[in-house]
């Protein structure tokens, strides 16, 4: 089995790109990969969103504002994930391409709307959002980013437990992702490059800067 740790935007549009893709990927092949989505906010990835959306990074007004939306927005997916893995998934994929893609304003009435149209339990999930067990939660996404050191989204920690090697594979950045889709677009392929990446466990990082062993 493989086991994928996704670290993303909950409001980007680069992201959603990139989770269509390796769902896609796991319902073309079908494939046995869990898919662990998990949503982080560090002073690094803030700071890149700003220089996507082209704001400047001294801007702490509108640094503020992001933080608090990106933070917001990440409970949100917490408490959708207590309705079933699909609903979770569902209703980030809704938020990324409202926000990230149509530009509509992050809210929390927003947020209620969109898990709304993918048929969530409203009154639940504004329950299970402002529980201790939530936050709880997200501190622990953001404890296990730091501890694979994932400082910017998109990244992906890949593990393959078809071999005898724990280590995982670290791929950061929305280019190399979609660079190792594209050149392992295949079952075989992508999971000969997996077996023979994490057989490497000589040397911590490849010849690639934004791909690495943990």
């Amino acid at each position: 089995m493989i086991e994928i740790y996704l670290f993303v935007n909950p409001i980007g549009k680069k992201c959603l790109s990139i989770e269509q893709r390796i769902i896609d990927l796991i319902n073309k092949y079908d494939m046995k990969i869990q898919l662990r989505l998990i949503p982080i906010m560090n002073l690094k990835t803030v700071s890149e969103f700003m220089q996507r959306i082209g704001a400047s990074e001294k801007d702490i007004e509108l640094r503020t504002e992001l933080s608090q939306e990106i933070h917001s927005a990440a409970l949100d997916v917490k408490a959708a994930h207590l309705q079933g893995k699909k609903r979770g998934r569902d209703f980030l994929v809704e938020l990324q391409k409202t926000v990230g893609v149509e530009k509509q304003p992050y809210s929390k009435k927003l947020a209620i709307q969109l898990f709304t149209k993918i048929g969530g339990d409203i009154e639940m999930f504004l329950e299970d959002r402002h529980s201790a067990f939530v936050h709880e939660a997200f501190l622990t996404d953001q404890q296990i980013a730091h501890e694979m050191e994932i400082t910017s989204h998109p990244s992906a920690v890949i593990y393959n437990y078809a071999d005898d090697c724990d280590a995982g594979i670290r791929i950061e950045g929305c280019d190399t992702i979609h660079h190792i889709l594209d050149t392992y677009n295949t079952k075989e392929s992508l999971i000969a490059f997996l077996e023979s990446q994490s057989k490497n466990t000589a040397r911590q990082s490849t010849d690639d800067n934004h791909l690495s062993l943990i």
